[in-house]
C-alpha cells in the first residue's frame, strides 16, 4: 500500500484524475479493450470532471460501477445517474457503459444478466474506490446480510446486499474482484475518515471491509 497526502481535494483530484488517465492510456497499450470501475457518493465527482476530458481511445473503454443502490437511474440516489451526468460526457462519452442496474424489484432478479456483460471484461485494469467512516467501501458494509459471501476468495462477481442503516438494496462488486484490480486507487477525504483508515489497519475485514482491498492500493487522502 502507498499512501498519498494533498494539501487540499482540489489537487488530489485533478492529480488523482491524471494518474488514472495514465493508468489506462498503459493498459490500452497491450490490450484492446480495458475496464474502469469507479464508485458513486458524492466524493468522486469533481474528479469524474477532470476525468471526462482526458485525451483518451475512450471507445476503448469499459466503465462499470463499484456498487450500486437498488434505484431507478433517474432517482438522485442512483450512481448510475452521477456516472452518466459527470464522467460519461465530454471525451468520455465514447466509453462503453456495464450497468449495474436493471429494472427488477430486486437485485437478485438480474444478477446473472448483469454479470454476463461484466465477465468478459475483467479483470478491472483501473479501480477506483472510496470508503466511508464505517470502513465500508463499495458496498461492502460491515453488518451486512451478505459480508461473508462479498468476502469469500472465491465469491461471484456481484453480491446482493442489504445493511442496517442503508435506504434501500444494494449491489457490490465482490472483494475478490475488486482486489484483482491491476491499478486500485483509494481517495479519502477529511480527518474523520483519514481516522477510520488507520483504525482499519488493526481490524479484520469483516469489521472494516477496506481492509480486503488495499494490497498494492495507492491511498490518497486529502484534509
Amino acid at each position: 500500500m502507498n499512501f498519498i497526502e494533498y494539501p487540499d481535494a482540489d489537487m488530489m483530484m485533478i492529480d488523482l484524475a491524471n494518474r488514472i488517465a495514465g493508468d489506462l492510456n498503459a493498459a490500452l497499450h497491450h490490450e484492446e479493450r480495458v475496464c474502469l470501475a469507479v464508485p458513486g457518493g458524492t466524493t468522486p465527482g469533481p474528479l469524474f470532471d477532470d476525468l471526462c476530458a482526458a485525451d483518451l481511445p475512450w471507445d476503448r473503454v469499459d466503465v462499470m460501477l463499484t456498487d450500486e443502490r437498488w434505484v431507478p437511474t433517474q432517482s438522485a440516489r442512483s450512481n448510475t445517474k452521477l456516472i452518466r451526468e459527470r464522467l460519461l460526457v465530454n471525451r468520455a462519452a465514447a466509453a462503453r457503459h456495464l450497468p449495474l442496474f436493471a429494472p427488477a424489484d430486486t437485485p437478485e432478479e438480474v444478477l446473472p444478466e448483469l454479470e454476463a456483460m461484466i465477465a468478459p471484461e475483467l479483470p478491472i485494469a483501473v479501480l477506483l474506490l472510496g470508503m466511508g467512516t464505517d470502513m465500508h467501501t463499495a458496498s461492502i458494509f460491515p453488518g451486512a446480510d451478505n459480508l461473508t459471501a462479498a468476502l469469500d476468495p472465491h465469491a461471484p462477481i456481484l453480491v446482493p446486499m442489504r445493511a442496517p442503516g442503508a435506504q434501500e438494496p444494494r449491489i457490490t462488486i465482490s472483494a475478490r474482484v475488486l482486489d484483482g484490480a491491476l491499478r486500485k486507487h483509494i481517495i479519502i477525504v477529511g480527518a474523520e475518515k483519514r481516522e477510520a483508515f488507520e483504525k482499519a489497519q488493526h481490524l479484520n475485514a469483516k469489521d472494516a471491509p477496506i481492509k480486503a482491498v488495499l494490497t498494492g492500493a495507492d491511498v490518497h487522502w486529502a484534509p
